[in-house]
């Protein structure tokens, strides 16, 4: 009966939209990993590196969410 009510709260729309936030907030934890690691090697401290390198971060948060959930949404 918990399994249940679980199913039906993540396939509930306010459920699929916090899924969806949470695949969001994974990808940018990623993508953001990886601009720190460049700055850890010394690079991207210039003002307009970094702000490119926030845009990209974004960006391509946006686009793997996107990108995952309609992969996702195909093959399930």
């Amino acid at each position: 009966e918990a399994f249940a009510t679980v199913q039906w709260f993540i396939g509930s729309p306010i459920g699929l939209l916090m899924l969806f936030g949470w695949t969001f907030s994974l990808f940018f934890h990623l993508c953001n990993g990886i601009r720190h690691m460049a700055w850890d090697l010394g690079h991207g401290f210039e003002k307009t590196q970094y702000t490119t390198s926030g845009y990209v971060v974004a960006g391509a948060s946006v686009i793997l969410t996107v990108l995952v959930w309609i992969i996702g949404l195909v093959i399930w």
